[in-house]
């Protein structure tokens, strides 16, 4: 197996894009560390699938957003399974509004989940993968980061900062052969896009070259690649995820 051995956090890994690419990389023997913020009967889920395919994983609740947690995130994993290998930090939330309308909170919460959460668990496992001299840390953006989105600039600028956090930390984590790289997906059929109107589902799969909205299996394969022996010598990048949308 691609992972066997190793030690994965996935971060916001109860539903969607984090369970998929917990239970890809766990199916490639990868000891998974599931992260969730609230939805324990989601975690749960996960687990559960994990642990039924025949795998190894632990479930530690705790909000990315708060550097306290994200240590203690690292502690856990540390503490279940000695190491840390591949980090996703692919946690994140929405509050989608015109920017005349946005409120300050719906800013701060969508920075500090999707930005600052992953500042805060990177420093926490690069520390550790420092010590390894060996990691794969790959960071969860969106198309929006790269091409914007009307009525979603907090969360635009957020993952805009993701792809820039990425290659600055590439930079300086090189050395200790620890790779950083990020994942942009495009329209992905989650709980997260689940509000979008059926008609509007069906015109933005006429814009997507590939004519149909992503899954999150097809983010997860990229998860995979990018955390396997395949891409050590990838690091700094952003893979589209996308259909061919923003080429």
């Amino acid at each position: 197996m691609l992972l066997d051995g190793k030690v994965a956090i996935i971060t916001g890994a109860s539903r969607g894009i984090g369970r998929a690419a917990a239970l890809r990389l766990a199916r490639e023997g990868a000891k998974i560390v599931i992260n969730y913020a609230g939805n324990h009967a989601a975690a749960e889920k996960t687990l559960a699938d994990i642990k039924a395919a025949g795998g190894e994983a632990v479930l530690f609740q705790g909000d990315v957003a708060s550097a306290q947690a994200a240590g203690e995130l690292v502690k856990a994993a540390q503490a279940a399974f000695g190491r840390i290998d591949i980090l996703v930090n692919n946690a994140g939330i929405t509050r989608d509004n015109i920017l005349a309308l946005m409120k300050e909170e719906d800013w701060d919460a969508v920075i500090a989940t999707n930005l600052k959460g992953i500042f805060n668990c990177t420093k926490a496992a690069a520390k550790v993968m420092i010590k390894q001299r060996a990691g794969k840390i790959i960071n969860m953006t969106s198309v929006v980061g790269i091409m914007g989105n009307a009525g979603q600039a907090n969360y635009a600028a957020a993952k805009a900062g993701v792809i820039g956090f990425t290659k600055s930390v590439a930079r300086e984590l090189a050395g200790r052969s620890i790779t950083v790289n990020a994942i942009a997906p495009g329209y992905i059929t989650t709980d997260m896009s689940a509000a979008i109107p059926e008609q509007a589902k069906a015109d933005l799969a006429q814009k997507i070259p590939l004519s149909r909205l992503g899954t999150p299996e097809d983010v997860a394969e990229a998860v995979l690649f990018l955390a396997s022996d395949a891409a050590n010598y990838i690091t700094g990048q952003t893979i589209n995820v996308d259909g061919g949308m923003v080429m």
